[in-house]
């Protein structure tokens, strides 16, 4: 598979990172799309030019199937962000809302967004037969990881499970994100994280070549 650059750098920087081994034994439910009604896409998604190139050429070759799957696109469903893009949002019904959704997050949705909280990129992925994560931007599929990059919290990028105390986007009124959503926040129903999180850490460990699912998963050594 052919890498764009974005993914590249995110490589470069995991093949260099300390993996957060205590962060990864945090408890966490996995992705739940009945309880949550993808709660993580609430406020859409920041993007590099080139994912928004081809996310913009694929609404154009696709645009029936986009209808198909309950998808009113608007004529700027990406938007211009500092040095990037990002995806549009939508108000929100309140049907379309979990249960519990965080006080602090706007009640809007990505325009990627069906009534029923399903991706239309990734339903178009699902449909051909191919990968459930072709077409979706990076940072969606890594949710609820996070790669702190170097110089935040030490010299070396850090692979981690944010918490409450410590989730990077944590600022006044605003409780966090990550920490927040309902696969990212800790929950002693759950497992720990680096189980329920398996194939995004496998799927990282194809893109860097570095087996992070395995150093996870080895036994502890008692030296």
């Amino acid at each position: 598979m052919k890498f764009p650059k974005t993914v590249k750098i995110l490589a470069e920087q995991i093949r260099e990172a300390r993996v957060d081994h205590v962060a990864f034994d945090t408890l966490l439910r996995a992705c739940e799309l009945s309880r949550c009604k993808a709660t993580c896409c609430h406020d859409g998604v920041h993007i590099s030019d080139e994912e928004g190139e081809y996310v913009e050429s694929l609404v154009s070759r696709h645009s029936s199937k986009m209808l198909e799957y309950g998808l009113s696109l608007p004529e700027n469903f990406l938007l211009r962000k500092n040095k990037g893009m990002k995806t549009a949002v939508r108000d929100a019904l309140p049907t379309e809302l979990a249960d519990d959704f965080p006080a602090h997050f706007p009640k809007t949705r990505c325009v990627f967004l069906n009534k029923l909280g399903h991706c239309g990129l990734q339903s178009l992925a699902m449909e051909n037969g191919e990968d459930e994560w072709l077409h979706k931007p990076l940072t969606c599929w890594m949710h609820p990881l996070v790669l702190i990059p170097a110089g935040k919290w030490e010299e070396q990028p850090v692979l981690t499970i944010v918490n409450s105390n410590n989730d990077p986007q944590k600022q006044g009124s605003y409780a966090g994100y990550a920490s927040c959503t309902h696969c990212g926040r800790a929950d002693e129903s759950g497992k720990p994280a680096w189980q329920v999180l398996e194939k995004e850490l496998k799927r990282l460990g194809e893109i860097c070549g570095r087996d992070v699912y395995a150093e996870l998963s080895a036994p502890a050594c008692d030296w």
